[in-house]
């Protein structure tokens, strides 16, 4: 029979192995590693709450208006769309940063609003959807009553 000395961290370099396995073959993935129909990007937002509306900004470069799709599920809302490259004969390339393809970007509303009066501009690439708060989810101001 042999005896093999114990080490605590033995097991620590296993478990630190695994979740380096894990991590690199699923949610590490660049964009370029998933199957071209999983492929999807996401755009930056920006959400913010007034007194009467939620408002969600998101920067869309290159697109028109009529190439973006909005829509609002029960306390969803989804922004999707395609970024598409230029058709133009190119040479060698020799950088390439911008992402092309599908996205889509998905966020909770934090608060009720009123769909059916949603609003949405697009000025200079930056979407603006305007979600007027639902009458039940706006502050009331209760007053006091003195007792008598």
């Amino acid at each position: 029979m042999t005896l093999i000395r114990w080490s605590p961290l033995r097991r620590a370099m296993s478990l630190r192995d695994a979740m380096d396995r894990i991590f690199s073959e699923s949610l590490a993935r660049s964009y370029w590693d998933w199957p071209e129909g999983e492929r999807t990007l996401s755009v930056p937002i920006d959400m913010y709450e007034t007194d009467d509306h939620l408002v969600v900004r998101s920067d869309l470069p290159g697109l028109k208006p009529e190439e973006v799709d909005i829509s609002i599920t029960g306390d969803t809302l989804t922004i999707k769309g395609e970024f598409r490259s230029e058709e133009e004969e190119r040479g060698d390339v020799y950088m390439q940063e911008r992402c092309y393809g599908r996205f889509q970007r998905s966020v909770a509303l934090p608060t009720g609003v009123d769909s059916d009066a949603a609003e949405a501009t697009f000025e200079d690439g930056v979407l603006k959807v305007t979600l007027p708060k639902a009458e039940e989810a706006k502050p009331k101001q209760i007053t006091v009553q003195t007792g008598a």
